[in-house]
């Protein structure tokens, strides 16, 4: 069969994605010039937004930032954002880059560690309500005092250790071999609805630990990036800020765990999969094994990895540097003292979290144009014109929608910048200063569990080489996520209109 040169350049253009999407990225690029034109770039900033959403939610089809990149690319190019500005919001997160950089590269080296203990738990705990109650509230717990981009990182490990034990046994393959775990084919007809079982298994449990990151991060200082902004802006230290956030996040997370178990009790929106017995056969097999070959050696490793996940604690804890720099140091620590000292062993590391960095870097090229073009700026002008005592619950709202279909770093930073200017101009007093804050900082922190591109911790989710392997789609979050959402974003707005 012949093939033209147009037809080649055709099938590389994305890969192997659908040709129908293929079509429509090829459709967004053509149509935003002539937009831009037509309507002008408020309008044509809106459309690539959702034509950004567009490329997320469809991650599993072609990873994000290869359409996203090239909608990022022409934006600059036509002149929606400029390279400049870029750069700004580049250099203004760069915290977040280097903790995606080496947090979670330093996580990948205490996998061993994390699959021991999480498997021990797993065998253990056999109610699932309970174990999905102890994911949630274990998550919740190192969010609010670490980051919710670590703690997913430790889920994503722990999941992966969990599938890829499975998926070698129900190929036919012995612990010891080589196995791609990403490929189905080799796996024997009888255990193909048992891996579906266990699919959705993994996938609730991965969605409670990943709702308990937003439970706890709301809470403190350094829960969430935007918390340490707002904080900065208004001058709170540790506790303050917990006391003030506790009227709104103390609800919320008990809202937060009672959905989590109703979910388990009801098996609605994708809950309730059991662990098949047969898996937990398998991973009982597999503990039991890895218990019995563990050498002195293996042991040591074991021991250096407890000692500096202990120190990663304390460190972020006590905040002894920014988040990044203390992640280069474990992966330092964990390396040295466990003779990971070949360039390629230390490589894979990296293969998680730098795809993520890229995708990260073209969201920023898109929030440059959601401020270049002063997108949200109306919606704030008009609540801020609106009674002093509705302020509170309508800021809840604004900043939850622009949070979920945008970035709620972002979102924050736009939001308290304005407040502050009020302050500064005497339009409002310190006292509604500090509710608007509070707002501010729920606000982008509840609702925005709503969508994957709304927090940055289930964006890695999606976006991490777990989501194919237990089948853990955009739309497939968004079902997820929406009881929480509800439940919490109503306490969340109750909470603040009655304690603010």
């Amino acid at each position: 069969m012949t093939t033209t040169f147009s037809q080649a350049i055709m099938r590389n253009f994305l890969g192997n994605s659908p040709v129908w999407y293929k079509q429509a990225i090829i459709g967004f690029l053509i149509l935003n010039p002539i937009l831009l034109m037509v309507a002008g770039p408020v309008t044509t900033g809106w459309v690539l937004i959702f034509e950004f959403i567009f490329t997320l939610a469809l991650a599993l089809k072609c990873y994000p930032l290869q359409p996203g990149g090239l909608l990022a690319i022409e934006a600059i190019a036509i002149g929606l954002a400029s390279p400049e500005s870029v750069y700004h919001e580049v250099s203004g997160n760069l915290q977040v880059i280097l903790l995606l950089m080496f947090m979670v590269a330093g996580i990948y080296f205490m996998q061993g560690m994390l699959l021991w203990i999480f498997t021990k738990i797993l065998l253990n705990v056999r109610s699932k309500i309970y174990l999905s109650l102890l994911f949630s509230i274990s998550s919740a717990f190192l969010s609010a005092f670490l980051d919710a981009l670590t703690v997913t990182a430790v889920l994503i490990s722990v999941g992966v250790g969990f599938y890829s034990v499975y998926h070698k046994v129900a190929s036919g393959k012995h612990s010891d071999h080589a196995h791609d775990h990403g490929n189905d084919d080799a796996i024997h007809e009888v255990n193909r609805s048992e891996l579906e079982d266990f699919r959705g298994f993994l996938r609730s449990l991965l969605m409670h630990g990943a709702v308990g990151t937003a439970l706890g991060g709301v809470c403190t200082l350094v829960g969430e990036p935007q918390n340490l902004l707002i904080a900065e802006k208004a001058g709170w230290d540790f506790i303050t800020f917990f006391t003030l956030m506790a009227p709104i996040t103390m609800p919320v997370l008990v809202a937060g765990l009672l959905t989590c178990a109703l979910l388990e009790k009801t098996k609605a929106f994708g809950y309730g999969a059991k662990l098949p017995d047969n898996v937990r056969a398998i991973l009982e097999d597999f503990a039991a094994k890895e218990d019995a070959k563990r050498t002195l050696r293996d042991k040591a490793q074991l021991g250096v990895q407890i000692v500096v996940a202990i120190f990663l604690v304390f460190a972020l804890a006590l905040h002894l540097a920014e988040v990044g720099l203390i992640g280069l140091t474990i992966i330092i620590l964990l390396t040295a003292f466990n003779g990971v000292v070949e360039e390629h062993q230390i490589g894979k590391a990296f293969e998680e979290a730098l795809p993520f960095t890229a995708l990260l870097v073209v969201f920023f090229s898109i929030v440059s144009v959601i401020h270049d073009q002063h997108l949200f700026q109306p919606i704030i002008h008009a609540v801020l014109s609106m009674d002093i005592d509705a302020q509170p619950g309508l800021f809840f709202i604004a900043n939850g929608v622009l949070s979920a279909i945008s970035d709620n770093v972002f979102v924050a930073t736009v939001y308290i910048n304005e407040v502050v200017a009020a302050l500064n101009a005497d339009e409002i007093t310190r006292e509604h200063f500090d509710a608007l804050a509070i707002a501010i900082n729920t606000g982008t922190n509840i609702p925005s569990v709503a969508t994957p591109n709304g927090q940055a911790a289930f964006l890695f989710l999606l976006t991490s080489a777990l989501a194919p392997l237990i089948r853990l789609s955009y739309g497939k979050m968004v079902v997820m996520a929406l009881p929480y959402t509800i439940v919490m974003s109503l306490v969340g707005y109750s909470a603040v209109v009655i304690a603010l």
